[in-house]
């Protein structure tokens, strides 16, 4: 697909989702943030996370209203399975130019973990070496809903533990799929001699998203933000479909079909017509693909548009980078 239907997209998406009701800001996310705020400055770390497929429009902006120079801030590109593998290292290069510390990470995999662990007691060794300091060592844990803060948190809590009695004690963080469920900060120890403790924090997002392409790939990649109602692009929770779409042979229908269906128009897209054309086109095909049938009152489309956006989110249909490197 071209740029211009990829700009038309992504504006057109943007701007239904900031033009619908938005309950995402709740009283609950506006105590987290103050709460957070409040904690900031106290801890010897901000293990800023972010998703790896958009490395600027995943960033935490509570982190904005405190100076650079006084955070000890590592910014966490999470769920690198799911991100373009040769854009990630561009990333990296360039929060090194622009003098911050990175690291990328998938919490799902142990070895990756590891060597996080083994980097994040490098920098408290360092820390250590610096302010000669004998404190236990705390890492902030922050960013915005389902980046995987607590996945991430009870990863390195778990490979962490060293004596058999703190196995025995072990304690979790709550793991959700659905924004804002870590209600409260828990600490969690990932190390001894030195004591580190991560502080896992619930995901908080700013009163409003005026850029409407940050909100179109907050939603792409499962960051949506929550509470429109009205909203034709809001996937009703509530509402389970058959997981079918998930086995191999499914998928590699569903890609099959798509690639065809874009190649028929030899990405001859150029106006926002063109575009409706295309994803017309593409809701026929693909309704074949998932051997979904025709229904009434565009439930099929809802089914339609569930399935492929799972799918897209998981990274079964493709690695990605929606994030542009800036020029």
């Amino acid at each position: 697909m071209g740029m211009a239907s990829r700009s038309i997209g992504l504006k057109e998406i943007g701007e239904a989702l900031k033009k619908a009701k938005s309950g995402w800001y709740s009283l609950h996310m506006a105590a987290a943030s103050h709460a957070i705020a409040q904690r900031i400055p106290l801890a010897d770390f901000i293990l800023e996370v972010r998703d790896a497929r958009i490395p600027l429009s995943s960033h935490c902006q509570l982190l904005s209203n405190f100076p650079p120079s006084s955070l000890r801030r590592i910014i966490v590109m999470n769920k690198t399975d799911l991100a373009n593998r040769s854009q990630l290292k561009e990333w990296t290069k360039y929060f090194e130019q622009q003098n911050c510390i990175s690291y990328g990470v998938n919490s799902h995999n142990k070895e990756d973990v590891k060597k996080f662990l083994n980097f994040l007691q490098a920098q408290v060794r360092e820390l250590k070496r610096i302010d000669h300091s004998g404190h236990t060592t705390t890492m902030m844990i922050i960013g915005i809903p389902n980046v995987g803060k607590s996945a991430l948190a009870n990863s390195l809590h778990q490979l962490g533990r060293i004596s058999a009695a703190e196995k025995g004690k072990l304690k979790h963080t709550i793991v959700s799929p659905h924004p804002g469920e870590t209600k409260n900060i828990s600490s969690l120890k990932i190390g001894s001699h030195p004591n580190i403790y991560v502080l896992d924090t619930p995901g908080i997002l700013p009163p409003q998203i005026h850029d409407s392409e940050v909100c179109t790939k907050l939603a792409l990649t499962g960051q949506e933000v929550e509470g429109s109602s009205d909203s034709k692009l809001n996937m009703k929770r509530k509402r389970q479909y058959p997981s079918d779409h998930t086995q191999d042979f499914m998928v590699n229908r569903v890609r099959r079909t798509l690639l065809e269906s874009i190649s028929c128009l030899d990405g001859n897209i150029k106006n926002e017509k063109d575009l409706e054309e295309l994803i017309e086109v593409q809701f026929t095909a693909l309704r074949e693909a998932f051997l979904v049938s025709l229904e009434p009152c565009n439930d099929s489309q809802t089914k339609i548009s569930a399935k492929l956006l799972n799918l897209y989110r998981t990274g079964r249909l493709g690695h990605y980078t929606l994030d542009p490197l800036p020029l």
